[in-house]
């Protein structure tokens, strides 16, 4: 077993349809999305967000005090735990929501199973 694994955090966002490749370019600059001598890997599919503004919001898209549905994408990436605070706030300095969820989720190394 390795004494010092490297450990992961899986990075999960939704954002528009036109700005998964500006939050793409703004993780791989934090240092998300690298294997080895790859950069920019992610999983990407479609989805649906839903979502209810309150009367003081500021939404990029929809409504206020209304219930919302808008085309997303999910975007599903991964980063070096001591990246993973960068990572965040380069999408959140990306992403054009007032609010972006981020889930930062811890992953177990192989060696450790």
């Amino acid at each position: 077993m390795n004494a010092n694994p490297v450990r992961q955090v899986m990075v999960v966002v939704t954002v528009p349809p036109d700005h998964v490749d500006v939050v793409l370019e703004a993780i791989a600059a934090a240092g998300g999305g690298q294997v080895g001598h790859y950069t920019h890997c992610a999983y990407v599919s479609p989805g649906q967000g839903r979502f209810k503004p309150d009367a003081e919001a500021d939404p990029h898209v929809g409504a206020r005090e209304t219930s919302n549905r808008v085309d997303e994408i999910r975007i599903e990436t991964f980063c070096r735990r001591d990246r993973a605070r960068a990572v965040a706030a380069a999408i959140r300095a990306a992403h054009p929501y007032e609010e972006a969820v981020i889930y930062l989720l811890p992953l177990l190394a192989e060696e450790d199973l």
